[in-house]
């Protein structure tokens, strides 16, 4: 199993660059970066552009795979996205991951606050499928944001890993007979509770753990260090 970390974008500086250069350095698989307008029910708080930053990771690492976790589905028209996607496979090639989601009821009040359609879920779908697609067409591994059956049938059907997102042992290991399976979520403890953890998380079947930014990237590497000569 490989393992990767979010990057600390809800903040106004450009630390995230830096966490992701020691990420690399760390030995750790991948970065990735939440498109999110601001902090999940924090409206006054920053948030990085998810897509810049990732341009600057693209250009100041070597080997990590980065993406976003997920870009979703409506905030900027889909021609958009897909060549936002694409600039970066052109950048880094063979490192980018795709992550597509189409949001959910969580992240509404970020589109509603700039004046950004909300379509209901079956067009956010629809048009999930068809940038899925296009990123699959040009050889880029996709990640759906899972968690809703319609939303996991649909990365089945693509051929597409799916992303819990803090999915419970048992939901990652009866999705993994399905398709590929990816979790996220956040990790705390000692390097021995994180190794623990992230133990269990390969035993159910996960190929990535993309652990969300931890106290200490240090710890996470370490535990990750161990899973991987386990």
């Amino acid at each position: 199993m490989r393992v990767g970390v979010t990057l600390p974008t809800f903040r106004d500086d450009a630390v995230a660059i830096a966490a992701a250069r020691r990420a690399e350095e760390l030995g750790l698989d991948g970065v990735f970066v939440f498109d999110h307008l601001w902090p999940m029910g924090a409206p006054a708080r920053p948030a990085l552009s998810a897509f810049p930053v990732l341009g600057a990771v693209a250009a100041s690492t070597d080997r990590v795979c980065f993406g976003p976790l997920v870009a979703r589905i409506g905030l900027v028209p889909d021609e958009i996205l897909v060549a936002e996607l694409l600039s970066l496979q052109f950048m880094a090639p063979g490192r980018l991951i795709a992550g597509l989601g189409t949001g959910d009821s969580k992240s509404a009040a970020e589109n509603l606050a700039f004046g950004i359609p909300f379509d209901p879920p079956d067009e956010r779908r629809v048009a999930l499928r068809e940038c899925a697609r296009r990123m699959l067409d040009a050889g880029v591994p996709v990640w759906v944001g899972g968690g809703s059956p319609s939303t996991d049938e649909l990365a089945v059907e693509l051929g597409c890993a799916v992303n819990l997102w803090e999915g419970q042992l048992g939901a990652v290991a009866g999705m993994v007979p399905r398709c590929e399976v990816t979790w996220g979520g956040p990790v705390a403890g000692e390097v021995s509770e994180i190794a623990q953890w992230l133990e269990k998380v390969a035993g159910a079947g996960a190929t990535w753990a993309v652990c969300a930014w931890p106290e200490s990237i240090e710890a996470v590497a370490e535990a990750a260090a161990f899973v991987h000569g386990s």
